[in-house]
């Protein structure tokens, strides 16, 4: 499996760096579930108030909206 190296800003506005493992290079939608996960583990096994299907990258955004992070970039390690 590959690592994958996840940087994004979090709710203080601070850079951080993850390391996460993905047989491919992981989307910011993925990429974003993952961050869920890791960091907000009771948020993530929530729906997401039915946006999740009916609009693109519905993590990303929610993550964005109610947490205030942002993915900056994914690359490879």
């Amino acid at each position: 499996m590959s690592k994958w190296k996840v940087t994004f800003v979090d709710d203080h506005g601070e850079t951080i760096d993850e390391l996460f493992e993905c047989e491919e290079c992981p989307s910011h939608e993925q990429a974003a579930k993952l961050i869920k996960e890791r960091f907000l583990p009771v948020a993530a096994k929530l729906d997401l108030n039915d946006l999740e299907g009916r609009t693109a990258d519905a993590t990303v955004k929610n993550l964005k909206a109610q947490n205030s992070i942002q993915i900056l970039g994914i690359t490879p390690i």
